[in-house]
């Protein structure tokens, strides 16, 4: 018995004193995991939690973020001297990952969430943080996110065995990358009219559409019809990978464009005066669509190149050329502002989101719009709005370092002003991968049907 003690002695007493080193600098387990998994930048956000565990009563009482409890002091009599003040420090639990701290603390009587929001500059420097962020999570409990390092700056990539990849659950809403802090971040669907994406050349809107297209291969109630602008042949440009899942694909040829345009529209007219007999609603989005009636994307990348309008000179092929393009503004203008109750969802890719690139009737009406790096404030409030201007740390201007390659400037839901979002680069091995083994899902392919209540997927009548 006392040779078993004695040999258990020095685990006990190991034990002990690391459980005594936690407890006196807050390190904890995740620490210990950080070593395991030899994951340098959790060990380091690890020794950021300890440390802002141990100076946090502190560095809350410097910063005005405690209860000044002079309960005592006003009930003193006589020559006693008074007692000092008690300071009530809020209770704050500190959880580490690998971009920095998530903190959660319990308000107290006098500092609330303006109070914290107040201080979170110097919360950064005192925790050493990239930025700092306060928001509310419920009635007093306020949530500080801390990042130690620019999760921006670090390119991410989306590549899901095609066999293991399945349908998402809802297409209300579609994860699309992590914010500036390092949580994730969702793009509604959901009763969306239309997403416009602008940005100078190279800096990700090609990617973040080949991103929204593998993530909703797997479901056999989508099914997408792609205009690629920037390729003669489609097949070898930037969405050839991907060819296999597309009902239909075309280039830059205007005419087939405003052919494949057209008969969209007369779908979308087809789809509007069956839906009530066929769904028994009148908007698609209120139930769950299916292989019968799916949701058709309908791509446009380099959107300006069907819409640009040239100087006729009084040249009979140009003049051609004009009206077809006008022609092109005005079906896209009927997808996005009809389309969108009967499943229906056109995405608009440009380089420069004013009015000469994409329209303003077709431009204004898009309920989703980001911006890539962009290279002047106008063209960033062309793809944004005006309210770009008021939140100048979110300008997409500001994403022009090569670093930035992939992130993009969107309003997010539930989040005041415009939020970054560094959005995962899909392989283009990846990618064909997942359109191969998904082809089968395609409802027809090469051309779009007749635009009757049997095109693209709508159930028969009977």
């Amino acid at each position: 018995m006392l040779a078993d003690v004695l040999t258990a002695a020095p685990w006990i007493i190991s034990g002990g004193g690391a459980l005594y080193i936690g407890s006196r600098f807050g390190v904890g387990p995740r620490l210990v995991w950080a070593g395991i998994r030899r994951d340098r930048e959790l060990a380091r956000s690890c020794i950021q939690a300890a440390r802002i565990r141990r100076r946090w009563p502190h560095v809350a009482q410097h910063l005005g973020l405690v209860l000044i409890d002079r309960t005592a002091v006003t009930a003193a009599t006589g020559s006693a001297p008074a007692p000092k003040p008690r300071y009530v420090v809020p209770k704050m639990r500190v959880r580490a990952d690998s971009y920095g701290v998530v903190c959660t603390a319990r308000t107290v009587a006098g500092v609330g969430l303006p109070e914290w929001q107040r201080a979170a500059r110097h919360l950064a420097d005192d925790w050493r943080a990239t930025r700092v962020a306060v928001t509310q999570v419920k009635p007093g409990k306020v949530r500080v996110r801390a990042v130690r390092v620019d999760p921006l700056s670090f390119p991410t990539t989306y590549a899901p065995d095609p066999a293991a990849l399945v349908a998402p659950k809802t297409l209300d809403r579609l994860p699309v990358g992590l914010d500036e802090y390092g949580e994730p971040v969702d793009l509604r669907l959901s009763n969306v009219a239309g997403i416009c994406i602008c940005g100078l050349p190279g800096y990700g809107k090609t990617s973040f559409i080949n991103n929204l297209i593998v993530r909703l291969s797997a479901s056999p109630a989508v099914q997408f019809v792609g205009l690629d602008g920037k390729s003669d042949d489609p097949a070898q440009g930037d969405y050839g990978d991907l060819a296999d899942r597309f009902t239909l694909l075309v280039g830059d040829d205007l005419e087939q464009a405003n052919k494949v345009l057209g008969e969209l529209v007369q779908f979308r007219r087809a789809r509007a005066a069956s839906i009530r007999t066929l769904l028994g609603r009148k908007n698609a989005w209120q139930g769950q669509f299916t292989p019968d009636w799916p949701l058709v994307i309908v791509i446009v990348d380099e959107a300006h190149t069907y819409f640009a309008q040239v100087k006729d000179g009084g040249d009979k092929v140009l003049k051609q050329r004009n009206a077809l393009a006008a022609q092109n503004a005005q079906h896209v203008e009927d997808l996005i502002k009809k389309g969108r109750s009967v499943g229906i969802l056109t995405v608009l890719a440009t380089q420069k989101g004013t009015g000469d690139a994409i329209p303003t009737q077709i431009r204004d009406v898009c309920s989703v719009s980001l911006a890539f790096a962009c290279r002047t404030i106008e063209a960033a409030v062309a793809g944004l709005g005006e309210d770009i201007r008021q939140y100048p740390e979110a300008n997409p201007v500001q994403l022009r370092d090569p670093v930035y390659v992939g992130v993009a400037t969107m309003a997010v839901e539930g989040r005041p002003g415009f939020t970054r979002v560094r959005m995962p680069y899909v392989p283009d091995e990846t990618a064909a991968a997942v359109a191969h083994h998904h082809r089968d899902l395609v409802a027809t392919r090469g051309q779009l049907p007749a635009a009757s209540l049997l095109s693209i997927g709508a159930p028969d009548a009977d």
